[in-house]
């Protein structure tokens, strides 16, 4: 078996931010990521498939709700904990750092913020011992950036909710066993439903022919006259602003994760920089290598910096939603570009599977898109500087 052999940088010596309980939950996450993710998740990108057999692990090292309280089957950590466990994830692979934020912030994030106390009890266990997993329903084929223009719909009918609409691009749709959906009533005010498999008229056909994100499975949730309980309706809180604030959470995750990637590119790039021989030398002596490598951590230590003191504020629940765009936007435009510049690197080699930095650099490409695009966040800032709303 091939052995993984990345180390983390940290150019500015941050390890002496972390508490011992950062550090030993970071280990932990890195650890498994060499041992269980490392090994097999270049065949499992080649081939498209979804590596269940991970789920376990995931739920193991607190990858499922990291900040959930221990009363329903969380970690119970802090906020720098949860990024540190997505930092390590996304190293591995975007798709699956995208699992376990989908589970953690997505899924598990409001049932225990809006959800009431037989609906934590009822769902949050399972999700956090990898039982179940569940989706998020928000985007829809005609409503990305504008989610406030979702068609997806629900009526009262007396004893139930009957649900109507679809939702594309979701995250673990195809094996989910719940889903939190996001609906407008007959008012057209937005609510949140927990929508369950088995339930009849609601299918999740799994997206194929993806080049992004290929060891994550992607999918659809259709809605055809679906019976909802009225028991399923998260009762404490509605209206936009309750699906934005699980997207704060989960760019959070990202903001993170983002590193990870980069990380793991620019590791790989400068070992290969030190083994490649060109004209006689190793290709790292080179002036525009230097260049290359010099700029990755740079920009890599930059970025750490900016999600650790976010995290900080995050724990102090101080971290607004303008300053989580900034990071998400930043730490994944960063990635990418490092992602790139790796392959250069390695010239010919940078495009093989013997190699992660072409799929870092293909599952980027999603995630600089999804949860917020690089230019809607790139607005949020706008306004939160100016005062002046761009999006009307």
């Amino acid at each position: 078996m091939q052995q993984d052999p990345f180390e983390a940088p940290d150019y500015y010596h941050l390890d002496a931010l972390l508490t011992d309980e950062h550090k030993l939950v970071r280990d932990a996450a890195r650890h498994w990521v060499k041992r269980h993710v490392s090994p097999i998740i270049e065949s499992c990108a080649q081939n498209a498939e979804f590596p269940k057999q991970l789920i376990g692990g995931l739920a193991h090292i607190g990858a499922f709700g990291a900040y959930i309280p221990t009363t329903y089957g969380g970690a119970g950590l802090d906020q720098i904990s949860y990024g540190l466990i997505m930092q390590e994830l996304e190293r591995g692979d975007s798709g699956i750092r995208s699992t376990a934020s989908v589970q953690s912030s997505l899924v598990m994030y409001p049932i225990w913020k809006y959800g009431n106390a037989e609906q934590r009890q009822k769902y949050l266990p399972k999700l956090a011992s990898g039982e179940w997993l569940g989706a998020f329903g928000l985007t829809e084929p005609d409503h990305g950036s504008n989610p406030n223009g979702m068609t997806t719909h629900y009526k009262d009918m007396g004893d139930h909710y009957l649900l109507n609409g679809a939702k594309m691009w979701i995250s673990n749709a195809p094996f989910a066993q719940i889903a939190v959906v996001w609906a407008k009533n007959e008012a057209g005010r937005i609510h949140g439903l927990i929508v369950e498999r088995g339930m009849e008229g609601f299918s999740t056909p799994e997206t194929h022919h993806k080049w992004s994100l290929r060891a994550s499975a992607t999918g659809e949730l259709i809605f055809d006259n679906v019976k909802v309980p009225k028991a399923n309706l998260l009762p404490n809180k509605s209206g936009l602003g309750a699906p934005l604030q699980c997207l704060d959470s989960a760019r959070y995750g990202i903001a993170w994760g983002a590193i990870g990637a980069a990380m793991d590119c620019y590791d790989t790039a400068l070992r290969y920089s030190k083994e490649r021989l060109q004209f006689g030398k190793p290709i790292g002596q080179f002036q525009l290598q230097q260049k290359k490598l010099a700029e990755m951590i740079t920009e890599i230590t930059k970025a750490q910096l900016l999600t650790w003191r976010l995290g900080t504020l995050k724990n102090e629940n101080k971290a607004t939603s303008a300053q989580i765009s900034m990071a998400k936007r930043n730490n994944v435009a960063m990635a990418l570009n490092i992602a790139r510049e790796a392959r250069q690197i390695l010239g010919a080699m940078g495009i093989s599977g013997a190699y992660s930095i072409m799929r870092h650099a293909m599952n980027l490409e999603s995630v600089i898109t999804y949860e917020g695009t690089h230019d809607i966040h790139l607005l949020i800032t706008g306004l939160d500087i100016t005062g002046l709303n761009a999006f009307k």
